[in-house]
């Protein structure tokens, strides 16, 4: 069974940096995109940053110029440096994951348990 383990989360102080971290492990075959979702208190949940297993990345215009995404193909592990942080980033971030459990299986999404991060002075 696959599963991501978030890390990292936080209370930063507004201008601060936090990097969060988010591990697969169990049954992968192999991992297409990766990438973070975040959910503030009483909003929908956001998309925030992609990356494709070539290491492509796409960024919502919230966290362009702030946030970085990458990820270590070989531990199959995603991160988002967050620098420049603003109290209107708070929430709850969410890792996703594409992934195939053998050749012959398709590919799924599984998502981690959600890490908090509150930024606030």
């Amino acid at each position: 069974q696959v599963q991501l383990v978030e890390s990292g989360g936080g209370l930063v102080q507004p201008g601060g940096s936090l990097r969060l971290s988010c591990a697969a492990s169990g049954g992968i075959f192999s991992i297409a995109a990766m990438g973070w979702y975040r959910q503030a208190p009483g909003k929908q949940r956001e998309w925030v940053a992609a990356i494709t297993s070539g290491y492509s990345t796409n960024y919502a215009d919230s966290a362009k110029g702030r946030f970085t995404i990458s990820r270590d193909n070989a531990k199959n592990t995603v991160y988002l440096q967050m620098n420049s942080l603003k109290p209107e980033d708070t929430a709850v971030y969410y890792c996703y994951a594409d992934v195939r459990a053998s050749a012959r299986d398709s590919y799924l999404y599984y998502w981690g348990q959600g890490t908090q991060v509150t930024v606030s002075s």
